[in-house]
């Protein structure tokens, strides 16, 4: 906190704008500022905002008149220094503005969407003499409603600009300005029952069980009162009042009598919406020998490495060496994150993580609400009882302190790259760079790691640390191709199941295990086609067929959620001859519901787990033995742990090696192998069938002999010579407008001045596969760039042409997204 004298304070404000903005602190907030404290500023003429304290010293910029911060919001700290360099550092690698990192990393509670109130100062002489017409109108109004907003005070004195006025009542000390939170974060409360104060003497009590007599009700619940704060030690003379209602099935009125007769009192508590209830940590297994030596060659590696990649075979038992490093970590008394790619992956890992920490565990993910997530927040902030944060992506951003150790489980999954909104960063690679803030370890994990990422290791930059048998020498799964092309050719298929799949199922289910079905597309059916002019349903905002759902009997866009009832004839040529084409996951579990009738089938898909709860309850029904047939897209594939599923079915693996992305050979490889890797993992060995029409593919091949090595070796081969990652860093601007012609003009302008100095690192522009989106044309234009000390120059460089495209007037509504690091 600065002593006397003219301070500064830059601050980061929640806007996209390239650089923070420095402002001027009245004399009486000195004792009050801090790095990380929201200050609320006038930005513009007009609008105010909470922004963030990002540095605070004594040198006034030159040439600019700098604008006074009007109050100081917290009393603490909302982020730490180490958050503020990540930030930094995620503004620069992924080229957006700290203000857009800023909107991603807080809580929307923290974030405050906001309105400056005005009051009346309580030391207001009023003296009226000083003010002028206008300061006099705003005063009398204030003396009448007693706080008023902006935009109420505009509309009173009838000017557009009501800031100075505003300023100079506030500087006549006639005025302050107050901050009114319109959606904040709102503590949790709980209500509590305890004696009055008279009612603590036990003659007086003895007088009260007199009187009560004739209300045997109220008698009652006297009584239980006592009895349980007597019994229970930890009530402490108070009891929630829904414990105590419930005692004796009592009422609210027979309460109010009580708190009415000055016997009871009632009092709100803050209480914790996150959390688990308090218990007893067990013990955590012993490690089989291979596990062992996997545990210290991790521990060594860190000696050399701050990053080791552990390559396990699925089932392998990676996540009980996880523990083993998070019990020794918690030693240390430093904190663990642990990252999963999914959500759906925290129910299962709280419950072995609970058994284990007890509640030293905090979850944070995005299906928290505001409220919920600010609690959290504050708890790692704050609460030393903050050790373990479990979370997905967004985790990264968390206000540690004393971080030892982060955990990246399935670090391969592409849900770890963050798409919309900015900045599209990757959960990963933040990670490893917020470790090396806290000058602590990151330890990444997977059966099928990121091509990158084995790269990196084989190159020593990680170490590399792994494990090829399955935990109790289980054997990984048989795996069956089908080829479906001959399969139909001879009849042996029913809709989209061949008879080895179908009979598979059936001799599973009569043994009372269950079964797995993978299929990458959600819906009924991706696509109707009109059968006598093959037209199909088309979204109208986005270049896209529209999916056909069942269940709620529409047609979706996946992109916008553009939705419209189905077709009975086609609109081109009024034939009623329209077909579904392609096969969903609903289309799945209706079709195994024929051939199956006696099983219970559910399907895990983003249309199914759309509530908070969703995930949650069908992952609990499976593992329960309530669900005999899980159906699913690629959620299903992400490190989830069922020990009777004896059978994984893979609808059609063709969608994903077909898919037009230099990473489609590598992803088809790791989903495959992933979910295949969910067969046989307790009891036996499983069995995998893989449906294909091209059983010849070197994927198919590789995932049938599971020879990762000989695709990474293939891969990088490739990559190499076509100037991909891990050899290159690739950066895609993407440009946006409604109107096609102007966005080309535009693309085309400015990839040309790129390749002015850029050269041929620069390609394109072009329209992407998908060429409008809500009403927008795309077109990407695509920048390989060598992983060199050169590349920060590089950026820099593209960095000046897209200011400079900006401030051209025919390209000022033109939008441009740049995104590092390609997905």
């Amino acid at each position: 906190m600065p002593n006397k004298g003219t301070y500064f304070v830059d601050v980061i404000l929640p806007i996209a704008i390239p650089q923070s903005y420095t402002y001027c602190v009245p004399e009486e907030f000195n004792s009050s500022l801090e790095i990380g404290k929201r200050v609320i500023v006038q930005f513009g003429k007009q609008k105010i905002y909470a922004a963030l304290i990002s540095a605070i010293h004594q040198n006034k910029p030159k040439e600019i008149e700098t604008k006074n911060i009007l109050s100081v919001l917290d009393e603490k700290p909302v982020i730490n220094t180490i958050q503020l360099n990540l930030w930094k550092w995620l503004s620069d690698y992924y080229m957006c503005t700290i203000g857009e990192v800023m909107n991603a990393a807080l809580p929307a509670g923290l974030k405050l969407s906001s309105q400056t109130n005005i009051l009346l100062n309580p030391e207001f002489d009023h003296d009226y003499s000083k003010l002028d017409d206008k300061e006099y109108l705003l005063t009398e109004a204030l003396i009448v409603r007693k706080a008023l907003t902006l935009n109420e005070a505009e509309k009173i004195i009838e000017i557009k600009t009501v800031i100075p006025v505003i300023k100079s009542l506030i500087a006549k000390k006639v005025i302050i300005a107050e901050e009114e939170l319109v959606e904040t974060y709102k503590p949790k409360t709980e209500t509590y029952i305890r004696l009055s104060d008279k009612c603590r003497d036990d003659k007086i009590l003895k007088e009260i069980f007199d009187k009560l007599d004739k209300a045997p009700k109220q008698l009652e619940l006297l009584m239980s009162f006592i009895h349980l704060t007597k019994k229970f030690e930890k009530y402490n003379g108070e009891i929630k009042k829904s414990t105590l209602l419930k005692s004796i099935n009592s009422s609210d009125a027979t309460l109010n009598s009580l708190v009415k007769k000055n016997i009871f009192e009632s009092i709100d508590k803050v209480t914790d919406r996150v959390g688990f209830a308090d218990s007893v940590p067990h013990k955590l297994f012993k490690l089989s020998e291979y596990q062992k030596k996997a545990l210290n060659e991790i521990n060594d590696s860190f000696e050399i490495h701050d990053v080791v990649l552990l390559k396990g075979v699925t089932s392998s038992g990676k996540t009980e060496i996880y523990f083993h490093l998070i019990e020794e970590v918690l030693k240390q008394g430093k904190q663990v994150l642990y990252l999963l790619p999914e959500i759906a992956l925290t129910s299962q890992i709280i419950n072995r993580l609970t058994k284990f920490f007890g509640n030293n565990v905090l979850v944070y993910h995005s299906r928290f609400n505001n409220n919920e997530r600010v609690e959290i927040w504050n708890k790692v902030l704050e609460d030393n009882s903050a050790k373990i944060v479990l979370g997905a992506r967004s985790a990264v951003f968390l206000p540690f302190k004393n971080l030892g150790l982060i955990i990246v489980d399935e670090e391969h999954e592409n849900s770890y790259k963050q798409f919309e909104p900015i900045p599209r960063y990757h959960a990963r690679d933040t990670a490893i760079y917020l470790a090396k803030l806290h000058k602590s370890k990151t330890l990444l994990g997977s059966a099928t790691p990121a091509i990158e990422s084995f790269y990196n290791a084989r190159n020593n930059k990680y170490g590399l640390v792994e494990i090829h048998q399955r935990f109790g020498n289980i054997k990984l799964p048989e795996i069956t191709i089908v080829d479906i092309k001959e399969e139909r050719k001879i009849k042996r298929m029913q809709s989209d199941f061949s008879m080895t799949l179908l009979e598979s199922i059936k001799e599973t289910l009569a043994n009372n295990e269950q079964v797995i079905l993978f299929q990458n597309r959600r819906g009924f059916a991706p696509h109707l086609e009109c059968d006598s002019c093959s037209w199909v349903p088309m979204c109208k905002n986005c270049d896209v067929v529209l999916t056909y759902h069942k269940q709620v009997n529409q047609m979706v866009c996946h992109y916008c959620g553009y939705s419209i009832n189905p077709f009975s004839k086609c609109p081109a040529c009024n034939d009623t001859n329209i077909k579904m084409r392609g096969t969903g996951t609903e289309k799945i579990e209706e079709e195994l519901s024929i051939f199956f009738p006696q099983a219970h089938i559910a399907r895990f898909d983003l249309d199914s787990t759309r509530k908070k709860q969703s995930y949650q309850r069908i992952i609990s029904d499976f593992e329960d033995g309530r669900i005999n047939i899980l159906v699913g897209t690629q959620m299903i594939t992400k490190g989830l742990d069922f020990e009777n599923v004896s059978i994984v079915g893979i609808i059609n693996a063709d969608n994903m090696l077909n898919f037009p992305d230099f990473r489609a050979f590598e992803r088809s490889f790791q989903l495959m192998s992933q979910v295949s890797g969910r067969a046989g993992r307790r009891k036996k060995q499983g069995k995998v069938i893989i449906q294909t029409r091209n059983p010849k593919h070197p994927v198919i091949n590789e995932i049938l002999h599971y020879n990762y090595e000989r695709m990474y070796e293939r891969e990088l081969f490739e990559r190499h010579r076509f100037n991909y990652p891990p050899y290159f860093r690739l950066i895609k601007i993407t440009l946006k407008h409604r109107d096609k012609s102007i966005v080309s003009s535009a693309a085309d302008y400015l990839a040309a001045n790129l390749k002015k100095e850029l050269k041929n690192r620069v390609l394109g522009p072009e329209f992407p596969f998908i060429p409008r989106t809500h009403n927008l044309f795309m077109k990407d234009i695509l920048i390989k760039l060598e992983k060199t000390k050169t590349s920060n120059t590089l950026k820099d460089i593209i960095r000046k042409n897209l200011n400079a495209f900006k401030t051209i007037k025919n390209f000022q509504s033109v939008r441009t997204y740049v995104d590092v690091d390609v997905m």
